[in-house]
C-alpha cells in the first residue's frame, strides 16, 4: 500500500528518482534562468517555482522521454508568465538599481566573463536563449527545439549567428580598448 505522498501508479522508488533527476538539474536551470533574466534573484524564484510545477505535474512526464527537455520547457514557461506578471509591478526606483549594480570586477577573468555576459545580453532573446540552452546548459539541438518550440534548423541557425555576434562584439571591445590605450598622452 503506498503512503501518502506517493501517487497512484508510482512508487517511492519512482518519486525518488524523479526528485533525484530534478536536483541533478538545478544548476543547469538556475543557469539558463539566469541568463534569461539576467536578475540572479528572479531566475531563482523562477527555478523554484518551475520545480514545483513539474513536482506537481510529474503525472503528465512519460517515462522514457526526455526529462531534461520537458524541465526546461516548465522553466521556460515560467520565465514567460514571470515576465507577464512583472509587466504589471513598477519599476525599481533608478537609484536603488545604480547602488545595487555597481561593483568593481575583483579579478581579470571576472572581466572576460563580464565581457561574455555583456555581450550576451546584447543579443536578440531568441538568440540568447538557444545559446543559453545549447553551449551553456549543454542541450543537443533537437531538444532545445523543443523547448524553443522551433525547428532543430532554427536552432542551428540561431545558434550560429549568437555565437557570430558573441564572438564580434567580445573583439570589437578589446579592439576598442587597445585602441583607446594606444592614445597619446
Amino acid at each position: 500500500m503506498p503512503d501518502e505522498g506517493t501517487d497512484a501508479g508510482q512508487t517511492e522508488q519512482d518519486l525518488a528518482d524523479f526528485k533525484n533527476q530534478m536536483v541533478a538539474l538545478i544548476p543547469s536551470l538556475r543557469a539558463f534562468a539566469r541568463g534569461l533574466c539576467r536578475d540572479r534573484e528572479m531566475a531563482d524564484d523562477i527555478v523554484q517555482e518551475a520545480m514545483m510545477r513539474a513536482w506537481a505535474s510529474r503525472n503528465t512526464f512519460s517515462p522514457g522521454t526526455n526529462f531534461r527537455a520537458w524541465m526546461f520547457q516548465i522553466l521556460r514557461n515560467q520565465f514567460y508568465t514571470s515576465i507577464r506578471k512583472n509587466s504589471r509591478m513598477t519599476a525599481w526606483d533608478p537609484e536603488a538599481a545604480e547602488r545595487i549594480l555597481v561593483q568593481e570586477p575583483t579579478q581579470e577573468a571576472g572581466l572576460h566573463v563580464d565581457d561574455v555576459n555583456s555581450a550576451l545580453l546584447k543579443l536578440p532573446a531568441q538568440q540568447r536563449e538557444i545559446l543559453l540552452l545549447v553551449a551553456g546548459a549543454g542541450l543537443s539541438y533537437e531538444d532545445a527545439a523543443v523547448v524553443a518550440g522551433c525547428s532543430v534548423g532554427t536552432v542551428k541557425s540561431r545558434l550560429n549567428r549568437g555565437r557570430a555576434a558573441i564572438k564580434a562584439l567580445i573583439i570589437g571591445s578589446e579592439a576598442d580598448a587597445l585602441n583607446e590605450s594606444a592614445l597619446p598622452l
